[in-house]
Formats: C-alpha cells, sequence, structure tokens
C-alpha cells in the first residue's frame, strides 16, 4: 500500500482508518476530527496541513487532580463557579493551535474563555467548575492532541525546568568542529606524502563521522523549522540555513566517496556551530531583557495596611505580609488572597476572568488577588503576601488590550517574509554563474550567500529598542503595558490633561468650608463616608478632618463624576456636586467645590483652593511649541483665570466636563487625525484613556489602576513626562539607523559572498556577530537616553 500520512495528525499511517473519505491513523485521531466537525470547527485544518497530534491513552494518569488540595495549587483563581488555570501545553506550535485553543467554548459550553500565550506555549482557561472538573479539562485537552504539561513542582514553588539542549547542542557542534579542523591540517598544510599514502581516507571518514551528529543533531532545530515552513507554504528564515547545510554536506560526502577532495567538512561543522553559539548569545541576552521586564516593571501600587494600634497607614503592596489587616476602599483592587472582616463587600472579577458581574461576599468568605471592590469599603485578612508580577499579568490580560497598530513590526514582518524569496533568487542566480567556471567556488558561494545574509538582525532591532526601553522607563517610575505603547507615544501630537489630581496635588491643597455648620454625628458620618471613596478630593478633605471612631456605612454607592452617597443607621450622607446633593440657589464661587447634604438637608460646601504640581507650568511651556494641548475638567471655571497666567496661551480649557464628554472630546480630535495622549488619575477618566492613542493614568500611590490606561505615570514624575516622550521618539530613530545598519550588512555581505570572496565558515561567524552588534548598538544608545531622562 502506498505510504500516507494522518489527515489530523500528519503521521505515517501503518493501520488505516477512513472516515469522511479521509485517511487517519488511529480511532484517536479519527474522533478528533469527528469532534472538530461537529462543532463546525473544521477550518481548524485550513490553517495547516496535519496541524494536530494523535491522542494518546490517559487512563488513571491525572487522577491525582480529583484531590482538592492538589487541583487548588494549581488553580489562579477559584470562587464558587469559577475557576481559572493556566497550563503549558507543549504541542503549541502554530497558528491552527492557538485558533483551536482559543475556541474551545465552541466544543464544551463550561468553558467561558480560552487566551494563549504562544511565546510561553500556555494557555489560560477560564470555565465553569460546576459542569468541568480541572481533570475533565485536562482529560479534554489531552484527548484532542494538546496534552497539558502539569509539574506540581512549578507550582509548590520550585524552580522550573531550564531548557539546556542548546548548551548541548553547542558542546556537539563544538567538539565535532574541533576535531574535524585537527583532521583537516594534513591538507591545510599539503602533507603529501604522510596524507597520500596512508591516512587520507581514515582522516576523511573520520570527518565525516564527526559531521553526523552535528548535521542530525545539533542542527535539527534548523531542519525541523524549515520543514514546518515549507509544510505550511511559508518559506522562512531557517529555509535557506538548512539547504546551505545539505548541499555542503552531500557534496562533502561525494567528494570523499569518489576521492574527488576532502570536502567541506569543516565550514559545515564550523557554521553549525557559530550559528549555534549565536543562538545561545542572542537567547541569554533576551532572557536578560525578559527577566527585567518581567520582574522589575512594577507600578507604584499601595494599599493602605491597619495596625494593631488600629491606625492606617499607606503602604507599597510588597510589603503586606500574611496576616496584616489591610482596608479595600471603593474601586480599589485587591492585590492578595485574603479573608473577608466586614463591611459589605462586592466584587467585581472581570480583572481575572472577563465577567463584569460583581460577586456579593459576606464576612470570613475568601477573597481572590484580581478582584475590584464596587460597593464601599471593607476590611479583609492578608493569606499571603503579594506577587507584584502577578498584578503585571492581570493589567496585561488580553481581555482588556486594545489592539493598537504597531508600524515598525508588521513592516518587518513583511519584509522578512520576501527575505527568504529574493535571498534564494540570488543564490540559485550566482550559482548558476559560478558552475560554469569553478564548481567548487559555485558551491562556495551558493552556501555562503544563504548564511551571510539573514534578516536576524533586522528583526531583532525593534524588540530589544523597545524592549530596554520599557526597563529603562520602568526604573524611572514610567511603567508601559507593552512595547508598542513607545511607538504611539512617539507618533503623538496632542496631549490631554485632567485637571483635579493630575495637573493639581492632591497633598497641598487648602480647604474652607461655608454653610451650616455640621454636627459631631454628622461630621463622623462625613467621614466615614469619605474613607471609603478614592477620588482624589475624597482623600483631601478625609484627611483634613477631625479623626473620628470607624463606622463603615451600611449603604455606599458612587457615581462616577458626580459624587457619593451613605446610610448608617437611618442616617444619609450625600457628598458632591450641587446638583448631585440637591443644592438649589448656591452662589457660584471660583474655585473647586465639594457640597454635603445630610439627611436630605443641604448643609453646605467645602471650597478647595488648587496647588499645582511641581513643574506644571515649566513642562507646559516646554510641551507648547510641539504639541496641542487642552486641560479637561469636571470642575467649573473657577480656575479657569489662574490656569491662563500658568499655562501656554494657546492651551484648550474644557469646564464641567462629565466622563462620557472627555470621551468624545477625544474621539472629536481623533477624527481630525491628531495622535493623542490623555493623562488621567484614571477614576473619571476611564472612557477618555482607554479611547486615546496612549492613556497614561498618574498614581499618588493608591491601589486604584486601570486596565483602560496603557502606562502609569508615578506622580513625582510628572515633570520628567516630556523626557520620556523624546526618548520615545529617539527610540524610534534608534531603530531605523539598527534597520539601514542590517540592511547594509546584508548587501555587503552579498557582494563578498556573490563575487566568490567569502567562505561559508566566514559567513557562519558573521552571521551571529551581525545580530549580536545591534544588539550591543541599540542597548547602548537606549542606556545613553535613560540618562537624559
Amino acid at each position: 500500500m502506498e505510504e500516507q500520512s494522518c489527515y489530523h495528525c500528519g503521521d505515517t499511517i501503518k493501520t488505516r482508518i477512513i472516515f469522511d473519505e479521509k485517511s487517519f491513523c488511529c480511532n484517536g485521531c479519527k474522533t478528533v476530527y469527528e469532534i472538530f466537525s461537529d462543532n463546525g470547527l473544521a477550518s481548524y485544518y485550513d490553517l495547516d496541513a496535519a496541524p494536530g497530534a494523535a491522542p494518546g491513552k490517559f487512563e488513571g494518569k491525572y487522577d491525582f487532580l480529583s484531590n482538592k488540595s492538589i487541583a487548588e495549587k494549581l488553580l489562579e483563581f477559584n470562587d464558587g463557579d469559577t475557576q481559572v488555570v493556566s497550563l503549558y501545553i507543549p504541542h503549541i506550535h502554530c497558528s491552527s493551535c492557538i485558533w483551536i485553543l482559543e475556541n474551545l467554548n465552541k466544543l464544551r459550553p463550561e468553558i467561558s474563555s480560552s487566551q494563549v500565550d504562544f511565546p510561553k506555549k500556555t494557555i489560560r482557561v477560564t470555565y465553569n467548575s460546576e459542569g468541568l472538573s480541572l481533570k475533565d479539562l485536562v482529560l479534554f485537552l489531552s484527548s484532542i492532541g494538546y496534552e497539558p504539561y502539569i509539574s506540581l513542582d512549578d507550582y509548590e514553588g520550585g524552580k522550573k525546568k531550564i531548557d539546556r539542549s542548546i548548551i548541548y547542542k553547542l558542546g556537539v557542534a563544538g567538539f565535532a568542529f574541533g576535531n574535524v579542523m585537527f583532521l583537516s591540517f594534513p591538507e591545510y598544510f599539503e602533507v603529501n606524502e604522510f596524507w597520500l599514502d596512508q591516512y587520507k581516507g581514515l582522516f576523511r571518514w573520520l570527518m565525516f563521522s564527526f559531521s553526523l551528529p552535528v548535521m542530525f543533531y545539533a542542527a535539527q532545530d534548523y531542519f525541523i523549522s524549515a520543514y514546518k515552513g515549507l509544510r505550511a507554504g511559508i518559506l522562512n528564515i531557517d529555509v535557506p540555513l538548512a539547504l546551505g547545510m545539505v548541499v555542503l554536506f552531500v557534496r562533502s560526502t561525494l567528494e570523499i566517496t569518489f576521492d574527488w577532495g576532502t570536502g567541506f567538512f569543516d565550514s559545515l561543522t564550523g557554521l553549525v556551530f557559530f550559528l549555534t553559539l549565536g543562538k545561545f548569545f542572542q537567547q541569554k541576552t533576551y532572557n536578560f531583557l525578559s527577566f527585567e521586564r518581567d520582574y522589575k516593571s512594577y507600578f507604584p501600587i499601595g494599599i493602605t495596611r491597619i495596625t494593631s494600634e488600629g491606625k492606617e497607614e499607606s503602604v507599597h503592596v510588597n510589603e503586606i505580609e500574611k496576616g496584616d489587616r489591610i482596608l479595600i476602599r471603593n474601586e480599589e483592587l485587591i492585590p492578595v488572597d485574603g479573608i473577608l472582616i466586614n463591611g459589605t463587600a462586592r466584587i467585581d472579577y472581570s480583572f481575572v476572568t472577563g465577567e463584569s458581574e460583581a460577586v456579593h461576599k459576606e464576612s470570613g468568605d475568601k477573597l481572590f488577588a484580581g478582584g475590584r471592590q464596587v460597593s464601599g469599603i471593607i476590611e479583609m485578612e492578608a493569606l499571603k503576601s503579594v506577587s507584584q508580577s502577578y498584578l503585571t499579568q492581570l493589567w496585561s490580560n488580553d481581555v482588556f488590550q486594545t489592539r493598537k497598530e504597531d508600524s515598525f513590526t508588521s513592516l518587518i514582518n513583511k519584509i522578512s517574509r520576501h527575505f527568504t524569496i529574493v535571498l534564494l533568487i540570488i543564490a540559485f542566480s550566482a550559482t548558476a554563474f559560478w558552475a560554469f567556471t569553478d564548481v567548487k567556488t559555485a558551491i562556495n558561494v551558493f552556501t555562503a550567500v544563504l548564511i551571510i545574509a539573514c534578516p536576524c538582525a533586522l528583526a531583532m532591532s525593534t524588540p530589544f529598542t523597545l524592549g530596554n526601553l520599557l526597563r529603562i522607563f520602568g526604573n524611572k517610575k514610567f511603567y508601559l503595558k507593552n512595547a508598542g505603547v513607545i511607538e504611539q507615544l512617539a507618533k503623538a501630537d496632542t496631549l490631554v490633561f485632567d485637571k483635579t489630581g493630575t495637573i493639581t496635588s492632591n497633598k497641598k491643597s487648602s480647604i474652607s468650608y461655608e454653610g451650616i455648620s455640621l454636627t459631631a454625628e454628622e461630621e463622623s458620618l462625613l467621614k466615614n463616608t469619605l474613607r471609603a471613596s478614592n477620588h482624589p478630593l475624597s482623600r483631601t478633605l478625609y484627611e483634613l478632618l477631625a479623626e473620628y471612631d470607624i463606622k463603615a456605612p451600611e449603604e455606599f454607592n458612587e457615581v462616577t463624576g458626580k459624587g457619593i452617597e451613605a446610610v448608617y443607621k437611618e442616617q444619609a450622607m450625600r457628598v458632591g456636586s450641587a446638583e448631585f446633593v440637591g443644592s438649589t440657589g448656591q452662589t457660584a464661587t471660583l474655585n473647586t467645590s465639594v457640597h454635603i447634604s445630610a439627611n436630605n438637608e443641604y448643609k453646605g460646601r467645602y471650597i478647595f483652593f488648587n496647588e499645582y504640581r511641581e513643574g506644571v507650568e515649566n513642562l507646559f511651556a516646554d510641551l507648547a511649541p510641539e504639541y496641542h494641548l487642552s486641560i479637561l475638567s469636571g470642575d467649573n471655571k473657577g480656575e479657569k483665570e489662574r490656569l491662563e497666567k500658568l499655562l501656554p496661551k494657546h492651551t484648550e480649557m474644557l469646564f464641567n466636563q462629565k466622563p462620557e464628554d472627555k470621551l468624545e472630546y477625544i474621539k472629536a480630535l481623533q477624527q481630525q487625525g491628531r495622535k493623542t495622549v490623555m493623562v488621567g488619575d484614571g477614576l473619571n477618566d476611564a472612557g477618555a484613556l482607554a479611547q486615546s492613542e496612549v492613556g497614561i493614568a498618574l498614581s499618588e500611590n493608591v491601589n486604584v489602576f486601570s486596565p483602560a490606561c496603557d502606562a502609569i505615570l508615578d506622580a513625582t514624575a510628572f515633570p520628567k513626562l516630556l523626557a520620556f516622550i523624546k526618548a520615545s521618539k529617539k527610540g524610534m530613530q534608534v531603530i531605523k539607523i539598527s534597520m539601514l545598519m542590517s540592511f547594509l550588512y546584508n548587501i555587503v555581505g552579498l557582494y563578498f559572498a556573490v563575487t566568490g570572496q567569502l567562505s561559508p565558515i566566514i559567513a557562519a561567524i558573521l552571521m551571529p556577530l551581525s545580530s549580536i552588534s545591534i544588539i550591543a548598538f541599540t542597548t547602548l544608545c537606549t542606556n545613553l537616553l535613560g540618562r537624559k531622562i
């Protein structure tokens, strides 16, 4: 019978099973095909030829997942019916894998969402635990050919296993290269008597033997990658490299077999050794930058801890320890797993699950990190210390990411896509030309061209430049969600600022009160109402009022852009705008005001005399020549005259702006073709932050960051905003220069290769050196940019 491959997994068929006019190697592959077809997912096979893996037999293999204590260690989130788990799946290798794994909800309705992290080969699954247990989920994934790799050591704090395969391959290639060079000495020095008479054949076949592990082990990654690319109809960069190695090996084997010459085994083993060495250094460098990004770019999230004396203190989340009693205000994020002690808890877990419906919790219930309290103030006891990288993961969750244009990446992808085709045309044309004069030179030219011209340096310029800038910005207290934000910052021509809590400082405002004096009971209720809010004016007024016993409101509601209301023992309090508290006929004031009503009776207002942040005047003066500037404020025009004196003449100012008005203003600017950066406090500005090309939330060390923003700027670094934007622009210039360097390198290298002046082994040395030189150039330039901030 003619040899055939399985329609599902691509393996060679030994016992053929035919179903739906297609051939399968086993019942498992046939069953998976049936599942996909019955659920309308047959287009899985259109993305790639034989993309699946043959499912194995798993009886009893995952019984340990039925143990609740073990399953709990694997789960990221477990609250009632909803569970979230991240699983490592080694078989993820192509676009079809991503497609099927992100459409699991069509196969199992209990799965609400699944997101693949392709570089890490992990999948994050959110599912209903009533209809699908963790064990069932793992068995289901295994049954469709995506068996997870589960190591409990990883989840118990042990170190993940390091992939040392590249080190082993480097060792094999280096050992073989050294020995082949040694055995080639008689040929190099033309020791004819000794060489020709006795040991020529032995030495040549020894060189052949040393090249075998190099060809079939050390270089296997290039052949596997080239094969997968060709199978998917893609000419990736590993195709010419693999082709060059095959030509060298076949030509060399023929030469020693028919005694035509000594072959090119030294070039072949040297080529693989230097390519592997270059890959090793590139990997080490990239891992270093990834480490910097994953663990050092923490944004400044603070939390309120209640001391043993009952006092409140603001601390960094990294200082939270197991057993600490912490205070979570309205709209704050829960940074650690803990137990609810008191207060009315309604937790929005959309950060974790993507589901926005809030969950009601009672005293004694477990609360999970990543939930947002949306109903007043609560107190909880921490069950563990915080992992800042987990909060970074929540902030970067793909559920909340708006895909924004990344022109450099798309440009490089287009170049790389056509690069291999052009390279092969040049290689074959040059070889054909030399074949008429010197066959040996033709072979050298062919392999040298395939090796020397590589878009690796071109492809590395963008991630290394932007990756290093991410790290530098993080060290300077400017925390970006991803590298694409830098490119958007560089393109910006318009900056829009919120006023209260953004260009004004919460810590330096002075306040006066006008109206009926509050009783001690009313002022106590006002203090406890403000205690639950995170609005900048609320925090400022809260700090000013006298100390009172802590009494958590029985009811609490915060209306974005309007005010807050609370009830305690039938005593009602409203704080906010005059309209919100029911005030009529009040004389206007030229300053920001917060109005108070108790039990539906208007009491008076607190008038704020704003103090602007240090450096605001200089920052706007520096921004004015290059950028269109705007101020959006929810307050009245009381500060307009003062702002006109403080800020440049052409700064546009809009007052009495509701959150929806700010959003529409950003949209109007974008319709004019402007690239906008919105800077706000992250509370009333969420819509505008999400709509703008770059949304920057200013942080005063409060635990209210939002997935709507693209960056978080520490308030102390606010005067450096222009410096960050300039560094982003310079970073784009560094990328352009490094791309130009890469092109010049390829042009010069191709010239010497095509003209026969470059040997394959020299090309193998120069290729990784070009990539490393680009990395060194971008790192040096970005470090210099960082020093200027």
